[in-house]
């Protein structure tokens, strides 16, 4: 497989289906120190970055903000003083989708 910075964004609506189990264990090694979390029964991809500093987390914090903005998927982002935590999910379905993993993916890219 391609590596996951490299794949289009794809269409996701209400009637794609979520990945499997099976799927999200396939693609989860290539977005290294992201973890799978389940909330209010929605499967979610987290990670958290350490950042060292307020001004260092809110840059980064804008940059994914700009990443998202670009493709109209945005995540959940919780900033603190030396880190920033992001998780992505695809609303519409509930849960995750191959642009989660891309998104998780293009993250740790511009960290």
């Amino acid at each position: 497989m391609k590596p996951l910075t490299t794949l289009a964004f794809k269409t996701c609506d209400a009637n794609t289906p979520q990945l499997t189990h099976s799927e999200i264990q396939a693609l989860l090694p290539q977005c290294e120190g992201w973890q799978i979390v389940e909330e209010a029964g929605v499967n979610q991809l987290r990670k958290t970055f350490i950042t060292k500093n307020y001004t260092r987390s809110m840059a980064f914090t804008n940059s994914v903000a700009k990443l998202a903005d670009s493709v109209d998927h945005h995540p959940k982002m919780i900033v603190e003083y030396g880190r920033v935590t992001v998780t992505w999910w695809s609303h519409n379905i509930k849960g995750l989708h191959i642009n989660d993993f891309i998104m998780a993916a293009k993250t740790s890219e511009l960290f």
